[in-house]
C-alpha cells in the first residue's frame, strides 16, 4: 500500500511563495504520474498540476498557471507556489496515478492520496 505524506503548508501573506512537498513511504514514484489538488472550503477537490514520469510532461490549472511549479525527482513531488493569493488558501493534497497520459485533471484516475496539508494565504 503506497502513503503519501505531504509537507510544506502554513500560513502566508499574499505575495507570498511556499514550497510543498510529497514523498511516498515506498519507492513507488517511479512509474507514476504524480498530481497536486486542492479543496478549498464548501468546495469541490480541484486540480492544480501533475507531472510524468522522467518530468516528461507537466500541466496546470489555469488558475496557477505562470505562479507554481511542480518537479519532482526518486523521492518526492513538489509544488513550488509563488504569488500566492488568498483564493489559492485550501487543503492540498498529492496523489498518484499509473497513467502516462492525460487528462490529468480528473481525480478519479489517481489511486492514491496524500492526507492533504493547509495553505493558508492571508490578504
Amino acid at each position: 500500500q503506497v502513503q503519501l505524506v505531504e509537507s510544506g503548508g502554513g500560513l502566508v501573506q499574499a505575495g507570498g511563495s511556499l514550497r510543498l512537498s510529497c514523498t511516498a513511504s515506498e519507492r513507488t514514484l517511479t512509474g507514476r504520474t504524480l498530481g497536486w489538488f486542492r479543496q478549498a472550503p464548501g468546495k469541490e477537490r480541484e486540480f492544480v498540476a501533475a507531472i510524468t514520469t522522467s518530468s516528461s510532461r507537466t500541466d496546470y490549472a489555469d488558475s496557477v498557471k505562470g505562479r507554481f511549479i511542480i518537479s519532482r525527482d526518486n523521492a518526492a513531488v513538489y509544488l513550488q507556489m509563488n504569488s500566492l493569493k488568498p483564493e489559492d488558501t485550501a487543503v492540498y493534497y498529492c496523489a498518484a496515478t499509473p497513467y502516462y497520459i492525460g487528462p490529468y485533471y480528473r481525480a478519479q484516475r489517481y489511486d492514491f492520496w496524500g492526507q492533504g496539508t493547509q495553505v493558508t494565504v492571508s490578504s
